[in-house]
């Protein structure tokens, strides 16, 4: 922009826009009044409670909501791959003979493994897609392309008779969960006020464990039923989600953020009017704080491209985010995802196992409930750490438990430790993961970051899949509970790297968050640095 058009825009003081390249380009940061406006918009910002931005924003909550409730289906098939290996059925009509005992079936490690990756392979192309699909025709249409996408690839896994064509199936789906997990918490983040990022981004592992629910009392309802429809009919369940939320998030808004970085300003107007403001002159605060902090990242950068991730600043926020996403794989997450096969593993009967998994799920949901408490009492970092410490402890204490001798006791205190460390994780590392990715992120690069970060998030669990299955399998290691030890050494290098490299972000504006990274604050100083509002670094 040439200093003719800013000096005309200052003596007018109007809300023109100009638009290139599909950005926003009006200079904000040279109107003093605007300025004034975003200085007040951050300001109550800050001094909103959590009890207040709930009643003044329930649409925001609740769009939020319905986003992360994608998740639903990714969990869905993680989980039922994880219960498919332990239905009878399914293994007598898929698996091999490992005994001359009845039942005594087992999918090979091979198509284990296999079932678990294909829909993680698919997953990782789809978060490629997501940021420059996002970046163009924004968060809402993204996500319908997903769900009409999802309600298409599920006739192949329906249909398939053969485990080759069930994992082509699965790696079909991947894709629309692709999108879904890289969109889900940059727009939860996005649309929210800032006290109520860290609960309702916490909300994406409540979504993974209402499939799970869903699963864990499907297959348990199916897992003694003796003919093709034990696996088909949860098959055919997932159709069930993607039709209403397609509906409902046809009326959604889209997020002012992604609004203002297009030049749309009336439409963010309107979009953070439906979110909740309270009167038209807060709606235009906040306004005016979104288009302060889209400026400032504009001149630090221009259009976003994947390049970008790795240079100067954003590179270190990258690391963090893939780092983060990579992590959920090592502190005790993929026995969650596997519980039940781990009960089975464990000594406990098929029928009991599948109790369990029920209870599992269900206790991972009371588990992200009260993550929403933990957010707003605790800081990331503070939670994260503890968190992680808690599981590497339970995991060790579970591979002690395997590495006895074995009888009732032992079986029933490994599937203890099981439920202990899928509620941990439900708990704290797994929500709150969500919510450090959410805020990491430049919100120039968002869309770019989270579909990257959790590109890293599959490179980690691909592999991590094939050896957790080889480790539980009969046909494999057959650890049993020893896959303890494993975690548990995987997760102490998770906590140390978080020690010194997570900085806590609770409390920070997108702002503030720019600054201190742009002044290469250390992690263990983000919480104590000050920043002072007028600050446009």
């Amino acid at each position: 922009m040439d200093s003719k058009i800013d000096e005309k825009h200052v003596e007018s003081q109007s809300f023109e826009h100009l638009e290139k390249n599909d950005d926003y380009k009006r200079d904000v940061l040279a109107n003093p009044d605007h300025l004034n406006e975003a200085f007040e918009g951050e300001n109550q910002e800050h001094a909103q409670g959590m009890v207040d931005a709930v009643k003044t924003h329930p649409m925001a909550c609740f769009w939020a909501f319905v986003f992360s409730f994608t998740i639903v289906m990714e969990s869905f098939d993680m989980f039922l791959n994880g219960n498919f290996v332990a239905l009878s059925y399914f293994a007598r009509h898929f698996g091999v003979l490992i005994s001359t005992g009845p039942d005594k079936y087992a999918i090979e490690t091979k198509w284990q493994s296999a079932l678990f990756q294909s829909g993680q392979c698919g997953a990782f192309v789809g978060v490629f897609l997501a940021g420059p699909i996002t970046n163009r025709i924004g968060y809402r249409w993204t996500t319908i392309l997903g769900l009409v996408l999802m309600n298409a690839t599920i006739f192949i896994s329906f249909f398939a008779d053969s485990l080759a064509l069930l994992t082509v199936g699965q790696a079909l789906e991947g894709v629309p969960w692709g999108l879904f997990i890289a969109n889900s918490p940059a727009y939860a983040s996005e649309v929210v006020p800032l006290v109520l990022r860290g609960a309702c981004t916490a909300t994406l592992q409540m979504s993974w464990s209402i499939g799970g629910i869903i699963v864990a009392a499907v297959t348990y309802s199916y897992n003694q039923q003796q003919n093709e429809w034990a696996w088909r009919m949860p098959l055919a369940l997932q159709w069930i989600f993607p039709t209403p939320l397609l509906v409902l998030i046809f009326f959604a808004p889209e997020s002012p953020w992604w609004l203002v970085r297009k030049g749309k300003r009336d439409q963010a107007l309107r979009s953070i009017e439906r979110l909740g403001a309270k009167t038209k002159s807060s709606a235009q605060d906040k306004l005016a704080m979104i288009e302060r902090t889209v400026e400032i990242e504009r001149k630090m950068g221009g259009n976003p491209s994947l390049l970008d991730l790795f240079r100067g600043t954003d590179a270190r926020r990258t690391i963090i985010i893939c780092l983060m996403y990579a992590s959920q794989n090592f502190a005790g997450n993929l026995i969650a995802n596997q519980a039940t096969y781990f009960f089975e593993q464990a000594g406990m009967s098929t029928n009991f196992s599948f109790q369990l998994g029920l209870i599992n799920s269900c206790l991972g949901l009371v588990a992200n409930i009260s993550a929403w408490f933990l957010t707003s009492w605790f800081g990331r970092r503070t939670i994260y750490l503890w968190g992680t410490a808690v599981n590497i402890t339970f995991l060790m204490i579970l591979g002690v438990c395997a590495s006895v001798a074995q009888n009732q006791a032992t079986n029933y205190a490994q599937a203890v430790l099981g439920i202990l460390i899928s509620f941990v994780y439900a708990g704290a590392m797994g929500p709150i993961s969500y919510t450090i990715i959410a805020e990491t992120s430049s919100v120039r690069l968002r869309a770019l970051s989270t579909g990257v970060g959790r590109a890293a998030y599959y490179v980690a669990e691909i592999p991590m899949i094939f050896l957790a299955s080889w480790l539980l399998n009969p046909t494999g290691g057959n650890v049993a509970g020893r896959c303890g030890y494993v975690w548990g050494s995987t997760a102490v290098v998770c906590w140390i790297g978080a020690y010194f490299f997570l900085p806590e972000l609770k409390h920070r504006s997108y702002r503030e968050i720019d600054i201190l990274f742009h002044r290469r604050v250390p992690a263990r100083q983000f919480k104590t640095t000050v920043i002072d509002v007028k600050d446009n670094e």
